[in-house]
C-alpha cells in the first residue's frame, strides 16, 4: 500500500512525525506538508505566487503553502505514481461539526477525494499531544481496516480522545454535530496602537446528541464520520426547478 501523508500543523508537527512513524510499518509513505502552521486554510488553493517544495532533513517534503496545495501538488506533480490512499493529521485539537468547514487538516483528505482516492483525516480531541502514540497507533489500525464495503472513493473525519491505546477501543460511526455561532471577535491594538482582530473562539455546541461526533468523543469512544463534497441543497433545488419552469 502507498500512502500520501499531509497535514495542517506543518511537517514539524508531533503530530505527522507519530502518523509517518506508524504508517512507515505497513505502507510505504510519502510525506508532503505545509511549511509551517496553516490551521483553519480549509481547502483554499495558492494562485497568487508560486510554490516550492523543499525536502527535509527528516525525509519529509514541505510546500510553502496550504494543505491543499501539499496534496495537489504532490498528486500532480511529484509523485511517479497514484497512491492508494491519502491519509491527513493528526492534528493538535478536534475537527468535529462544523468546525471541518474551516479544517486544513480535513481539507487535504478532501483533495485526494476528490481525485479518486479514498481519503481519511485523523484529529485528537484536545490540543496538546497528550497520547499522541496511542493516536497514531489507533490511526494505523484503522488505515488497515481497508474498509473495502465502502464505495470508492471514500472520506473519513476521525477524531480520537487523547486516551491510552488500551482505552481506545470502542469506535463509533457517527454524523457531524453543530455549533451555535461562534463568539465575537476579540479586538485589540497592535504596537503602533492600530486596531487589529483576532478570530475568537468557536460556539457552544448545539447539536451533541446521541450519533454525533461530539456526543461519541465525549463518552471516551472515536468518532468515525463519513463526509461528502455535494454542497447542493436538493429540496431547494426542486423548489426553484418548479419556480423557473
Amino acid at each position: 500500500m502507498r500512502i500520501l501523508i499531509s497535514n495542517d500543523d506543518g511537517y514539524l508537527a508531533p503530530g505527522i512525525q507519530a502518523l509517518a512513524d506508524a504508517l512507515a510499518s505497513v505502507a510505504e509513505i510519502v510525506v508532503v506538508a505545509p511549511d509551517s502552521n496553516r490551521s483553519g486554510a480549509s481547502n483554499s488553493l495558492s494562485l497568487d505566487r508560486p510554490l516550492s517544495v523543499q525536502k527535509a532533513a527528516n525525509g519529509f517534503y514541505f510546500v510553502n503553502g496550504t494543505p491543499t496545495d501539499c496534496v495537489h501538488v504532490a498528486l500532480t506533480g511529484m509523485l511517479d505514481y497514484r497512491p492508494d490512499l491519502v491519509v491527513s493529521g493528526i492534528n493538535n485539537g478536534q475537527n468535529m461539526g462544523d468546525d471541518t468547514l474551516y479544517s486544513g487538516t480535513v481539507a487535504a483528505a478532501t483533495e485526494g477525494y476528490l481525485f479518486g482516492i479514498p481519503a481519511i483525516a485523523f484529529s485528537q480531541v484536545a490540543s496538546g499531544w497528550e497520547h499522541i502514540d496511542a493516536a497514531a497507533r489507533l490511526a494505523r489500525d484503522i488505515v488497515l481496516r481497508r474498509f473495502d464495503d465502502l464505495p470508492t472513493p471514500y472520506l473519513l473525519n476521525v477524531n480520537i480522545p487523547n486516551l491510552p491505546y488500551d482505552a481506545l477501543r470502542t469506535v463509533r460511526a457517527t454524523r457531524l454535530g453543530k455549533r451555535h455561532q461562534a463568539e465575537p471577535v476579540i479586538r485589540a491594538r497592535d504596537p503602533r496602537g492600530r486596531e487589529i482582530f483576532w478570530i475568537g473562539p468557536p460556539g457552544a455546541t448545539r447539536d451533541a446528541g446521541e450519533g454525533t461526533d461530539f456526543h461519541a468523543t465525549a463518552l471516551g469512544e472515536v468518532s468515525v464520520t463519513p463526509l461528502q463534497v455535494d454542497l447542493t441543497h436538493r429540496d431547494q433545488l426542486a423548489l426553484l426547478q418548479r419556480g423557473f419552469a
